[in-house]
């Protein structure tokens, strides 16, 4: 899929929002992608995955054993890619603020993991949930997103892929363009105290 194919799937399902909003990051921008909206849709979800999959190179593709994501951005798209790579997935959770594997999840020792997120904008949570999945005895060998909005800033110790990398501006919140500081914020996230 090339990037307007990509996009169009997010316009198509009103998943590129405009307006003032707070990111899980604590700074502001003026679009957001919602992914959940965007993979509502099975069909596209599976498409999002497969073009997703593909972009992944071979050795390491293979190499993966289960795909674990942060919930609960994370938990359909790594779910899809689990069914494009032919691999389980499961997800995290962070009941007391720390990712951790529930349900009766387990990872087996030194078990190939693709960790799997819907959007990165910091890497925070990607970093947060790595930690957890070594704590939990997986070794990460990728990230993957369907969304890098992080404009190169975010960086981890594996190959990362997203499907799409966005330049989306954001601001700290004391220093919002007067444009934006006129909307009221809303925070569409997933971290506590999101709307």
């Amino acid at each position: 899929m090339t990037d307007e194919e990509i996009l169009a799937e997010f316009r198509a399902a009103d998943a590129l929002l405009e307006g003032h909003f707070i990111l899980s990051s604590g700074l502001r921008s003026p679009r957001y992608l919602q992914c959940a909206r965007v993979l509502m849709d099975p069909m596209r979800g599976a498409r999002l995955a497969s073009a997703l999959a593909a972009r992944i190179p071979r050795d390491i593709r293979s190499a993966i054993n289960i795909v674990v994501s942060p919930a609960m951005g994370g938990v359909i798209i790594g779910h899809e890619m689990g069914r494009a790579l032919g691999v389980e997935a499961v997800f995290l959770e962070r009941p007391e603020g720390v990712f951790e594997l529930r349900r009766g999840f387990a990872l087996k020792p030194g078990q190939k993991v693709l960790m799997m997120e819907d959007v990165v904008t910091t890497g925070l949570s990607s970093r947060e949930a790595m930690k957890s999945i070594a704590a939990a005895g997986g070794e990460v060998i990728a990230a993957g997103a369907l969304v890098d909005r992080s404009n190169g800033a975010a960086t981890f110790d594996v190959p990362f892929f997203p499907l799409i990398e966005l330049a989306v501006p954001t601001y700290d919140p004391d220093s919002l363009p007067p444009e934006l500081a006129a909307i009221p914020a809303v925070k569409p996230g997933s971290r506590k105290g999101a709307a």
